[in-house]
Parts: structure tokens; C-alpha cells; sequence
């Protein structure tokens, strides 16, 4: 990690973090709202989530919607922190519960610490997603899963510089907008 994105990083994260509490809350109804403005998630759909960390997004909200409409819910779990591995699992009763292949998910909520309005994302460099989700740099036709990050506004710079192995997000999603190919998505909708 270059010295540069660490000091992002932290600057980044240290905004994240001091977003006070009631602002935190209509945040996340107002991502909920902009979320559901362009259709997401559809009904019936496998969707991953994430449990909030250091002052992520709570996307407790949509998680409701979701299972309002249906749709299946998983959350990853690290399974090698050395190798960088993880699984998709959908909580139940018995243990373990079920896993799916990242291929298989229609979306992903992504957390992060930065993004611009292109899509791209700073995650916490250990590069879980990038990893887990690169076939989808291959493909041309057939996106799924919409990779979409969850942020605050304030997590926004003016550009991120791209690394070979990045998967841009479909879209981010903040309380006050919403970037990246998901804007082109709601000005189709016109919501």
C-alpha cells in the first residue's frame, strides 16, 4: 500500500467515523429510498450485505425492504484472512448455514472507505472484493452481480486512481446521490 492511499485511507475513514448518529440514520433511509428509486434489489433475488464496521453504512434498511420482496440474503465471511478468502453464507438456524458462489448473486452491497463518481472504490486494501469478484472484468455482455457501494457522501474524492486488478462498482449509492453506471440507470427511469 503506497503511502498516499494510506493517508486517504485515514483521512477517509476518520470523516466516515465522525458522521454523528442521527445523520447516520436518515443516511441510510435516504440510500434505501434512492436504492428502491432505481429498482434495487429485485424481488425474489440473492442479494450480499454486510455487516457494519469503523462507521460503515447500515444497510439494515434495505435488508428489510429485501426481505420484504423475497429476495435471499447473504453476508460474506472471511475464511483466510492470509489466502484472502471468503464465502458468501445466508444465516439460519443450523450451523454453518448455506453458502453460494459470488457468481450466483444478483447484487452485492459493497462497503468502502472512499469512491468517485466513476464507480471506483477504496476498500481497506486487502482486496476481498477485487478477488472474489474479478471474473467480472472478462465479461461484456452479462453483469451480474451489480456490484454497488454504500457510502456517505463525504467518502467521495475527485478521482481514484485505478489499479489493474479493481473491479469498478456498477454504482455508489449516498445519501445524497447516485454514481457511477447506477445514475445512467436512474436517468432511464426518470424516478
Amino acid at each position: 500500500m503506497t503511502d498516499e492511499r494510506r493517508a486517504i485511507r485515514q483521512r477517509l475513514r476518520a470523516l466516515r467515523r465522525a458522521v454523528p448518529a442521527g445523520e447516520r440514520r436518515a443516511a441510510a433511509a435516504a440510500i434505501d429510498r434512492a436504492l428502491a428509486s432505481i429498482g434495487l434489489p429485485r424481488a425474489n433475488g440473492r442479494i450480499s450485505a454486510f455487516h457494519p464496521f469503523d462507521g460503515e453504512v447500515d444497510p439494515s434498511s434495505v435488508l428489510r425492504r429485501a426481505r420484504l420482496l423475497g429476495c435471499e440474503v447473504y453476508y460474506p465471511v472471511i475464511t483466510s484472512l492470509r489466502a484472502r478468502r471468503m464465502r458468501f453464507v445466508a444465516p439460519t438456524a443450523g450451523s454453518g448455514g448455506n453458502t453460494i458462489n459470488p457468481r450466483w448473486l444478483d447484487l452485492v452491497l459493497v462497503p468502502l472507505v472512499g469512491f468517485d463518481a466513476r464507480g471506483h472504490r477504496l476498500g481497506m486494501g486487502a482486496g476481498f472484493y477485487d478477488r472474489h469478484f474479478a471474473f467480472l472484468r472478462h465479461r461484456t455482455a452479462w453483469r451480474k452481480p451489480l456490484l454497488v457501494g454504500l457510502a456517505f457522501d463525504v467518502q467521495r474524492v475527485d478521482r481514484l486512481a485505478e489499479a489493474a486488478h479493481d473491479v469498478p462498482l456498477w454504482g455508489v449509492v449516498t445519501e445524497r446521490g447516485i454514481y457511477g453506471k447506477a445514475a445512467a440507470q436512474k436517468a432511464e427511469t426518470g424516478r
